[in-house]
C-alpha cells in the first residue's frame, strides 16, 4: 500500500465481528488454560499475551502500522522518544563500548547520550553532522558499536547525509540509529538509504495534537548480526536469563525488537499505556494529510521572514538557498517537516521581547503538533549545555524554534507581523 492508506488502514485488520476501530486493552493481565501455555510464552516459544509490560495488543498493532510506514520489519512502542533513543542504544551497547554521535540532536537525547549512559560505562564521541567521512573513520574505534544521529536536527535543522554515515559505519561492521521523528515516514525512509534502526518521538506529528507522550522504534531487519557476532555479544551470545537463547539464531530478522522487548522492556518497564497508543493511531490516520499541511505553511512563513527586514537569519531547509536545500531534495523530495529556526536584528534579548507579543502562537516546550508555538532553546529544552556545546549543537544564542501548525498561513504571519510591529 501507498503510505497514504497505510496510515488509515494499516496495523490492526479486523476480521468478521471484530470492531472496526481498533480496541483499547485496557488490561494488564491476560488469561490462559493451561500452566504450559504460560510457561511457554515465557521461553519465547509462543508469541502471544501475558503481561502488558511487555506487550499489549493495541501497542503492537500501532507499532505494525509504523513499521508498514517505515518499510521495516519489526517495531516496538515505548513510553516517549527519549525511551526509545535509550532502549535503542542501550540493545546494542554495555559497559565498555563506544558509540559516536552527532554534536546536533535534541538537547535532552544529547544529555542522555553523554552524561547518562557515561554513568553506565559507555564512552560517546561526539561529532559535527557534517563532519567528513576521512575525519568520521578516524573516530572509529575496536570497540565502536553503532552511530547515532537525527534525520532533520532539532532545532539546528541539519538534513543529515545519509550516504555518508551508512557507508562509514557499514565499512566498519556497525549498525546506523537514526531518529526520524521530524521529517516522519510521510517526508523521508531512512531505510531507503541504508540505515539499520529508526527511532520516534510519536509525541510529536505522529501523534500531531499535544495529548500523547510515546516513542517507537523500528528495525529494518538488514544488519546481519551474526556477521558481526564478536562486536554484539548480547544479540549473538546466549542470553541467560532466558534459558541461553541466542536472539540473532532464534529470531533472524526479528532479532533486534524481541531482545529490546524481551529484556529491556522486560527489566526497565518504558512501555507506552494502551490509552496512549490508542490516541497515537487516530493522529497517524491523519499524518500524510498533515505533514503536507505543516510543510506548505513553513515555506510560506519562511519565505516571508527571509524577505522581512527585521529577521537577521532564517533557516528552513525546504527553502530554496539554505545551507541544506540540495541534501533535502535528495533525501527528502516531497518536503522537510514544519520547523523553521531564525532570528532577529538585535540578538538574543529582541527574539525573547519578540516571542513574548505573540498571541495565537503559544510558548511551549514541545514541536510539531497541529498548533504554531516557538520556543528559544539556549533557554529552555537546551539550557543544560554550555555556550560551547550549544554552538556545536547549531544553537545559536538567539535563535527562535518556530514549529507551524496546520493553520491558515496568513494567520500565522499576521500575528508574526504584528508582534515585530509591537
Amino acid at each position: 500500500m501507498n503510505k497514504e492508506t497505510t496510515c488509515v488502514q494499516g496495523g490492526w485488520k479486523p476480521s468478521k465481528g471484530e470492531a472496526r476501530v481498533l480496541p483499547i486493552y485496557q488490561s494488564t493481565t491476560f488469561k490462559y488454560d493451561t500452566s504450559d501455555q504460560m510457561g511457554r510464552l515465557f521461553d519465547l516459544e509462543d508469541s502471544g499475551y501475558f503481561y502488558t509490560r511487555l506487550q499489549n495488543p493495541t501497542n503492537d498493532f500501532v507499532a505494525q502500522k509504523i513499521c508498514e510506514l517505515e518499510g521495516g520489519v519489526a517495531a516496538m512502542l515505548t513510553s516517549s522518544g527519549q525511551a526509545a533513543n535509550f532502549y535503542a542504544v542501550f540493545n546494542i551497547c554495555e559497559a565498555g563500548d563506544h558509540m559516536i554521535i552527532s554534536s546536533a540532536l535534541y538537547g535532552g537525547t544529547f544529555n542522555l547520550l553523554t552524561a547518562t549512559t557515561a554513568k553506565m560505562g559507555i564512552e560517546t564521541t561526539v561529532v559535527d553532522p557534517d563532519i567528513s567521512a576521512e575525519d568520521l573513520q578516524k573516530e572509529i574505534r575496536t570497540n565502536t558499536k553503532l552511530i547515532l544521529a537525527e534525520s532533520i536536527s532539532n532545532p539546528s535543522l541539519v538534513v543529515l547525509d545519509f550516504d555518508k554515515f551508512v557507508s562509514v559505519a557499514h565499512a566498519n561492521g556497525i549498525p546506523v540509529i537514526v531518529d526520524n521523528t521530524f521529517p516522519t515516514p510521510i517526508n523521508c525512509r531512512p531505510f531507503e538509504y541504508g540505515v539499520d534502526i529508526v527511532t520516534h518521538s510519536t509525541t510529536k506529528y505522529m501523534d500531531g495534537h499535544a495529548v500523547a507522550v510515546g516513542g517507537a522504534i523500528v528495525d529494518s531487519g538488514n544488519f546481519d548480526w551474526m556477521a558481526h557476532a564478536d562486536k554484539f555479544p548480547g544479540l549473538c551470545t546466549p542470553d541467560e536469563t532466558y534459558h541461553g537463547i541466542t536472539y540473532a539464531e532464534k529470531f533472524g530478522k526479528g532479532a533486534f525488537i524481541t531482545k529490546a522487548t524481551a529484556q529491556l522492556m522486560r527489566d526497565l518497564g518504558s512501555i507506552q499505556s494502551p490509552q496512549n497508543a490508542f490516541l497515537l493511531n487516530i493522529g497517524l490516520e491523519t499524518l500524510h494529510l498533515r505533514m503536507k499541511q505543516h510543510c506548505d505553511n513553513a515555506l510560506k512563513v519562511a519565505t516571508w521572514l527571509k524577505n522581512n527586514d527585521k529577521i537577521a537569519w532564517v533557516n528552513y531547509p525546504g527553502l530554496e538557498g539554505d545551507k541544506y536545500y540540495e541534501r533535502a531534495r535528495k533525501y527528502m523530495p516531497n518536503g522537510t517537516c514544519g520547523v523553521v529556526t531564525f532570528g532577529l536584528k538585535g540578538g538574543r534579548d529582541a527574539s525573547i521581547r519578540f516571542m513574548d507579543q505573540l498571541k495565537m502562537i503559544a510558548i511551549v516546550t514541545h514541536v510539531a503538533d497541529a498548533r504554531s508555538c516557538v520556543l528559544h532553546p539556549a533557554s529552555h529544552t537546551h539550557r543544560q549545555m554550555s555556550d560551547e556545546q550549544l554552538l556545536a549543537a547549531g544553537v545559536q544564542p538567539d535563535l527562535i524554534r518556530f514549529s507551524i501548525g496546520i493553520e491558515n498561513a496568513d494567520d500565522i504571519i499576521a500575528d508574526l507581523e504584528q508582534a515585530l510591529n509591537h
